[in-house]
């Protein structure tokens, strides 16, 4: 069902500028409650939702009567980590429904006047980072799910997940809460506010545009800031949030620094001063909810009231960057100069060094490759664990808790395993792009693009979609843009993401095998790029380039995959996956390498001697339908249809002594290359058998 209340207040959230209370916790204790009222948990202000309402409902008439719109729940402390250190961590629920009911009480009371006001249901952070592993995803979504749950039954109008430190933290309060609104059918608001330190990032490292990148694609309703500072070190945060964030943004900062004092801290900034920062961030960054933190009182509160409450929410025209983050910064997927470089090494298929050190368990050799990485370029790291005979799950979350904090790249979790993909989830504070889904077994519920979609959906990761379908690995351009497109519609129609969260494989293949069927796949596929990126959009797209020269010489391979990803980034392709360090640009190639790598591309025949073809050599080219059939005759067959242009002379990087500024590699024709044969060439022939 929808509820009514979650309506209302996201209505007004979206509307005017609504106007939150202040401190509560120097509120409650002003109230000197006795150690009987605590229970004996002395400092455990939740425990005054059971014991003292009366004190704790108190606090809220106060900021009501001040002239806020809405209250927060006693209930910043009712988490695992908090109650846990009493012992009474079993009591989440019953404290946190009954902080729900004491302020809605209070708030229905206050709303006779005509004047709706609303319960912010508050969820705090607690004592233990995931990120450092003091607890676990899993079991700290769960205990965030139960407060959620007590609020929810307890009557709030929506749910604010405040003072996060960390954002793997914030990631798993989300989670929980999106699980028990599921489970009580409800659709309350889920609010979400960081914060920032003096240093200007959050505790764990984290930049704001980090955080609303991880954030925001969870399906969060608001995004803001609170405590750690007052409101002049937040501004430069708050100026990101307005540009970038597609939700509303809130602000509820201290009063000020703290200044140590013969009585404590003493928060020095005046409810005049408060006020008039807010009016300033309500005007330049089109502020929905503000309020007060440490140090805020009701004469605070009251004077921010007059000063903006109800005022219409200044319009705003975000620009955001879609893209990921790690944990500490964010990378946008279009890159001003460049195509962005995911790099290949931290996958055991693919990099031997990378599977030896892993089946070691040599963990710091495996972070010292993804660091080469870095240091070479790439903007993110593939890791792919997945090797015969291994716990996939195991390898993937230990090896993403090191790199989560180790690693300022964001990931790109490669697996076909769904369990593999969860662990890595669970282990990750920023946004991931997640490899891969396909419609090789369907769409049905139990099939693995709807499992793999799940768990995209609830960590709001992106995805790289490949374009394989019940036939199989799309060959022809028809048939990769018929899966593509169905991919884009079944992401974006069912699954509710945005175009530019998807990354679409268009898969490309060995061209230098010999075989006639695979001489036209890089045409298929750099076609294929060019109409989905038309037809899409914003669609951001990728490629495992170095498929391309599968069984070539490394030298060869180095110049053919350079200038394979130069024409499919000139088709449109945003993005590749790719060992950076060894990607040249094309002004470094010399021609005669290029030229050949263009004819592989494009399957370009000409008859040796016909205009425009270079003239042809001294010796006879076995192998090629176009020479005589003099030579031996295992050598000296027509290879099909072929029409070879051959090599204009033994000099240059087709000589045998090339080096290394000049890529050894030798064509026999244009369309078959060495594979690294130990026979030399006729010292008259650049053009010898394969």
């Amino acid at each position: 069902m929808v509820s009514t209340r979650s309506d209302a207040f996201r209505e007004a959230l979206t509307t005017r500028v609504l106007v939150a209370d202040g401190a509560m916790g120097t509120m409650l204790q002003a109230a000197d409650p006795s150690m009987e009222d605590f229970q004996g948990h002395e400092g455990c202000n939740e425990i005054l939702n059971v014991t003292r309402p009366d004190v704790v409902r108190s606090v809220h008439d106060a900021y009501f009567e001040a002239g806020s719109d809405c209250v927060e729940t006693n209930t910043f402390g009712a988490n695992l980590a908090n109650l846990g250190e009493y012992g009474i961590s079993d009591r989440i629920y019953e404290l946190a429904r009954a902080g729900a009911e004491i302020a809605r009480e209070s708030a229905d009371r206050w709303s006779e006047d005509g004047r709706q006001r609303f319960v912010i249901g508050s969820i705090g952070p607690g004592t233990k980072l995931p990120s450092l592993g003091h607890v676990a995803f899993a079991t700290l979504r769960d205990a965030y799910q139960e407060c959620a749950r007590g609020l929810i039954d307890g009557g709030a109008d929506a749910l604010l997940i405040e003072t996060v430190q960390d954002v793997l933290q914030a990631k798993a309060a989300v989670v929980g809460c999106k699980r028990a609104l599921a489970a009580a059918g409800e659709t309350l608001p889920v609010i979400v506010q960081v914060t920032v330190e003096t240093t200007g990032t959050m505790l764990m490292g984290t930049e704001i545009a980090a955080a609303l990148t991880a954030l925001e694609p969870l399906g969060i309703d608001a995004i803001g800031l609170n405590c750690a500072t007052g409101p002049t070190e937040m501004s430069e945060h708050l100026r990101v949030l307005s540009q970038q964030a597609r939700v509303p943004v809130t602000c509820m900062p201290n009063a000020g620094l703290p200044q140590l004092s013969k009585e404590g801290a003493v928060y020095p900034l005046t409810p005049q001063e408060l006020a008039a920062a807010h009016r300033t961030f309500v005007k330049d960054y089109g502020l929905a909810l503000v309020g007060g933190c440490c140090g805020t009182t009701p004469e605070h509160l009251k004077a921010v009231a007059e000063a903006v409450g109800g005022q219409p929410i200044t319009p705003r025209e975000p620009r955001p960057e879609p893209g990921v983050s790690s944990l500490y910064t964010a990378v946008p997927f279009r890159q001003d100069a460049s195509f962005l470089s995911i790099g290949e090494r931290t996958n055991a298929n693919g990099s031997k060094a990378f599977r030896e050190a892993m089946l070691a368990q040599d963990w710091q050799q495996c972070l010292e490759i993804a660091k080469d990485q870095t240091r070479e370029g790439a903007h993110l790291l593939d890791v792919c664990v997945d090797y015969v005979g291994r716990d996939g799950a195991a390898d993937m979350d230990h090896l993403v808790n090191l790199l989560n904090t180790s690693s300022t790249l964001p990931l790109v979790l490669d697996s076909t395993e769904p369990a593999v993909i969860q662990a890595g989830l669970e282990r990750l504070g920023g946004r991931a792009v997640i490899n891969s889904v396909n419609f090789e077994d369907g769409e049905g519920e139990q099939s693995r693009f709807a499992r793999m979609m799940a768990l995209v959906a609830e960590h709001g990761s992106a995805v790289v979609a490949l374009t394989i379908d019940e036939q199989g690995q799309a060959r022809t351009r028809e048939h990769k843009e018929a899966v593509g497109r169905r991919l884009v519609d079944t992401l974006t129609g069912q699954f509710g993401m945005r175009v530019e969260d998807i990354v679409l494989d268009c898969l490309t293949f060995p061209i230098a095998t010999g075989q006639e069927e695979t001489r036209r796949d890089a045409i298929e596929t750099i076609e294929a790029i060019r109409a989905l990126t038309t037809a899409y959009p914003g669609l951001n797209t990728t490629l495992g380039v170095s498929n391309v020269s599968f069984g070539l010489k490394p030298a060869a391979r180095v110049v053919l995959n350079s200038v394979f990803l130069d024409e499919c980034v000139k088709a449109g392709l945003s993005s590749a996956i790719v060992n950076a360090a060894k990607i040249l640009p094309i002004s470094r190639i010399p021609s005669e390498q290029l030229e050949v790598a263009l004819d592989l591309i494009y399957d370009r025949r000409r008859w040796a001697g016909e205009p425009g073809s270079p003239s042809a050599p001294t010796t006879r080219c076995s192998g090629c339908s176009s020479c005589s059939r003099a030579s031996t005759p295992r050598r000296s067959r027509p290879v099909g249809p072929r029409r070879c242009s051959r090599s204009r002379s033994t000099s240059g990087w087709l000589s045998a002594s090339s080096t290394a500024s000049a890529p050894a590699w030798t064509p026999t024709c244009r369309r078959r290359w060495t594979r690294g044969r130990t026979r030399s060439p006729s010292s008259t022939s650049t053009c010898w058998p394969a």
